[in-house]
């Protein structure tokens, strides 16, 4: 029967213990839990908060907007008299002229009935012109309150945006009409793509209407009420789009609009950390859905260690229960004997109580202060010293002998008073007021300055039977503490001042050597291309003359090296400009058709050199760029395709995404590692593929690459496969066709064998003597008779009256100060005609050219390749004939 207890006292034991490690466990898990997902939540807050301000300066920024073109004179005579064609058509420029100050998305003005009678779209398909808007909450609400706000997808343009309406108000101010602006939230999503986790706005319905993941778009997170849907339909705030139900499931509400979900519909999400912020202005809600696997998982690691912790304990009760029973036996036999010492001793343990007692009742006053680190005094109701200690008499320096049991606490007072320990003024009124204290029973705390130097903190309390307790404590060291931390505070601010002041001198002559080393570069990369411009000259002239063989083979060598090193100057000019900044982008709407085939029509003949085949796939799609830039980035991906494939194909295409133009470059090659894919963006840093060792590149196109993309805010993408190809993509927004710039008609060239360059005049103006004298000889190979000048000044001087040569080459950079475009219009004064004008210069970027162009020059960059010159200059020769 004991042997069938201790069994079942040990099961319930064993039962206990895996309850409490269970409990343990899950306490554990849902404390961690609890404060993981806290942080997460208040990181969350300051996210949505910093959200909300760009949301509301978003909106704030085209707020006055309405009202200010509502006091616009013109428009509220066009609300009181209809408009004629004439007036309708000014109204629309008028508005297109506002909007592209302000770059809303749509202004448009309504009469009192709702009828648009102008936009600022008036020139596209979409416009909003002669749409009536009157069941737009907005417009009901401008009419009736002044002002009205609504979001809605646009009846017309189908793209949706924030409404916010102004009535427009007569004379006697009635309302004659609202004027409403769109507020392009678009931008806002742009800028959430980059954010971390699933962003969210819904209106008060619960309908989400702008988010950075397509699959939460205009979806209801709770199930529209009849009303609500009705409310949809009648204003067609969402026209055109599919509501789709949000299915999920709260797992744990976190307080302050936050709560643990799980995610069921859209399809994968799985368990979020669900932050909602209300924004009272509009109604509407911003929401952060962010994953809680790290929360969980930190949870679980916490759930098992508590439940760890319990193998120590277990082990360690099973020990001492072992130990218990050896106890056990062993006091056992002992047990006899305490029975008998006990009864012995009984009587003189009795004895021995009353002497103890009586000792303790002697001294108990004064030995349970004596552990207490404070000096202590204690008065009884009738103001007579009951108890001190040590520690009081230390502090004071009392005589021995002085402090007796109850003894007047005034003839203490009285003794420190004589020794100058009661501060300055009447002696009398000093005992009085501190005795005036004791007896009233008030509190007190105050601090004592010594004249020793040391600080005394003085407390004072009263008892609950009567009397009073005071304590003296020694802060001396506290105070000399407190005031050497305030010093070294002081000085540490001292220090940070000095340290941010020698920072900030330190950024500044770091920003100016970096400015200064960009201009040194830029300096050195034009200095240096002058020789180079001169030698790729020289060259043409003497592969010119050269019969063929291994001559002939020898100066395509020399062409090729001098070609590879003026690349390697231009990428580093690029670099330059890009980080000083002084390469600006131009973005314009360009069709992508011509670019394209270009670029494919270039690297064709290269890709057909090296046995692959370059395809390419018609594009007739209009992107925002800036098309030199574009260009460049375009021609990096190529030459590296083209460079790294041994055999196969290189493919150039673009597919249209959710938010532009995606332009890819796909290759057979050897692909790029994983662990490489960043650092190739880097400067000269080369895939070490093993093909072509010696016709490799410096490692800098990637690294213009990627600095251009940033400055023209074009994504750039990557993907590869090793040994069977990569893919190089850049996004551009979608352009639009109205803006497209009409190309000028190409003009014909004309074949070698029948070359206008026999026999025609040619000026050369250029202070470089290696290019210029290069250039000469160039000339007169092709049989023209050529003029080198080496100075404007010179130009000036041999420049006469009717003796304009046929075609001019003018360097663009002549001397510190003078530029081919200042030289030019004096030369056509002295000669009465302007000849056809070749701009050569080492200055690459898109301002030089943009310069050049603007004054009606043809631009060709140095070092000029013998064979585009010839081709320029005799299509130039050409058209001055022709006409």
């Amino acid at each position: 029967m004991t042997i069938r207890f201790r069994h079942g006292k040990t099961l319930a034991i064993a039962a206990l213990l895996a309850a409490g490690m269970a409990l343990s466990a899950l306490l554990a898990y849902r404390i961690a839990l609890r404060q993981s997902l806290g942080k997460m939540a208040e990181d969350s807050a300051q996210q949505l908060q910093l959200q909300s301000l760009a949301l509301q300066r978003l909106i704030d920024r085209y707020r006055v907007l309405p009202g200010t073109l509502a006091l616009d004179p013109e428009l509220r005579a066009a609300l009181l008299a209809p408009p004629d064609a004439t007036m309708q058509h000014y109204l629309n420029l008028k508005l297109e002229h506002a909007n592209g100050v302000t770059h809303a998305s749509t202004l448009t003005l309504l009469d009192r009935d709702g009828l648009a009678l102008a936009a600022n779209n008036w020139r596209e398909p979409s416009s909003n012109v002669g749409h009536r808007y009157d069941f737009r909450p907005y417009f009901q609400g401008a009419v009736a309150n002044g002002v009205g706000t609504f979001y809605a997808v646009g009846i017309s343009t189908h793209v949706p945006g924030y409404f916010i309406a102004e009535a427009v108000k007569g004379n006697r101010g009635e309302v004659i009409g609202v004027i409403s602006v769109k507020v392009p939230v678009g931008e806002l999503e742009r800028e959430w793509l980059h954010g971390e986790g699933t962003l969210l706005l819904s209106d008060k319905a619960g309908v989400v209407f702008l988010t950075n993941q397509r699959e939460w778009e205009f979806r209801e997170l709770a199930t529209l009420k009849p009303d609500e849907a009705a409310r949809m339909e009648a204003t067609r705030q969402y026209e055109g789009q599919q509501l789709r139900p949000t299915v999920y499931r709260v797992l744990d509400e976190l307080g302050d609009g936050s709560r643990l979900v799980r995610i069921i519909e859209p399809e994968g999400r799985g368990t979020r950390l669900w932050t909602s912020l209300n924004l009272p202005l509009e109604g509407w809600t911003l929401h952060l859905l962010r994953s809680a696997a790290g929360s969980l998982a930190t949870a679980r690691l916490a759930a098992a260690v508590a439940a760890g912790a319990w193998a120590p304990l277990i082990l360690l009760g099973l020990f001492l229960q072992q130990r218990r029973r050896l106890i056990q036996h062993r006091l056992h036999s002992r047990a006899e004997l305490e029975r008998l010492i006990t009864h012995y001793t009984g009587e003189l343990r009795s004895a021995q109580d009353s002497v103890v007692q009586a000792a303790e009742a002697a001294g108990s006053r004064n030995a349970s202060l004596e552990h207490l680190p404070q000096g202590v005094s204690v008065v009884d109701k009738e103001l007579r010293l009951v108890a001190w200690n040590t520690r009081y008499q230390e502090i004071f320096k009392f005589p021995p002998g002085l402090l007796r049991a109850g003894m007047p606490i005034e003839d203490v007072l009285r003794h420190n008073a004589r020794l100058g320990r009661l501060g300055p003024g009447s002696v009398d009124e000093a005992i009085q007021r501190r005795l005036e204290h004791m007896r009233s029973g008030s509190a007190h705390m105050f601090e004592r300055e010594r004249p020793d130097g040391s600080v005394l903190e003085i407390r004072g309390n009263p008892l609950p039977g009567g009397g009073f307790v005071t304590s003296f404590a020694d802060i001396t060291a506290y105070k000399a503490a407190a005031r050497d931390l305030r010093n070294l505070a002081t000085t540490l601010e001292q220090r940070i001042e000095e340290r941010t002041h020698d920072l900030e001198a330190a950024k500044a002559e770091a920003e100016h050597a970096n400015r200064s080393k960009t201009r040194f570069v830029a300096a050195a990369v034009h200095d240096l291309l002058q020789p180079l411009n001169a030698a790729r000259m020289y060259v043409g002239v003497l592969r010119a003359r050269l019969p063929g063989g291994d001559d002939r083979g020898l100066a395509d060598r020399v062409e090729s090296a001098l070609e590879a090193q003026d690349e390697l100057l231009a990428s580093l000019l690029d670099i330059a400009r890009l980080e000083a900044g002084a390469l600006t982008a131009k973005p314009v709407d360009v069709p992508l058709e011509p670019l394209l085939t270009g670029l494919a029509r270039q690297f064709g003949i290269l890709a057909q050199s090296r046995g692959l085949v370059l395809h390419y796939v018609p594009c007739h799609a209009i992107a925002h760029s800036d098309p030199l830039l574009l260009r460049r980035v375009l021609q990096n991906f190529l030459s590296n395709a083209i460079h790294y494939t041994r055999r196969g194909r290189v493919l150039l295409g673009c597919r249209r995404v959710y938010d532009g133009l995606r332009i890819e470059v796909w290759d057979t090659g050897v692909g790029i590692p994983e662990a490489k894919r960043q650092a190739i963006f880097e400067e000269f840093h080369r895939l070490d593929s093993g093909i072509d060792r010696d016709g490799r590149s410096a490692g800098l196109g990637l690294s213009i690459v990627d600095r251009i993309a940033r400055l023209l805010d074009h994504r750039i993408g990557l993907r590869s496969w090793p040994g069977r190809g990569s893919v190089f993509s850049v996004t551009v927004p979608h352009g639009d066709p109205a803006g497209v710039v009409a190309a000028p008609a190409a003009s014909s060239v004309m074949t070698d064998d029948d070359s206008p360059l026999r026999g025609c005049r040619v000026w050369c103006v250029d202070d470089a003597p290696s290019v210029r004298e290069a250039t000469g000889a160039l000339l007169r190979h092709w049989g023209c008779a050529a003029t080198l000048v080496d100075s404007a000044e010179r130009a000036i001087a041999l420049a006469r009256a009717g003796e304009a040569p046929d075609l001019l080459l003018l360097d663009y950079q002549l001397g510190e100060d003078v530029t081919g475009l200042d030289l030019l219009p004096q030369l056509a004064q002295r000669w009465g005609v302007q000849p056809p004008t070749i701009v050569l210069s080492a200055q690459k970027d898109a301002e030089t050219r943009l310069r050049v162009q603007e004054a009606g020059l043809r631009f060709l960059p140095k070092p000029a390749a013998p064979a585009a010159l010839r081709a320029l200059v005799s299509q130039m020769l050409l058209a001055g004939g022709a006409s």
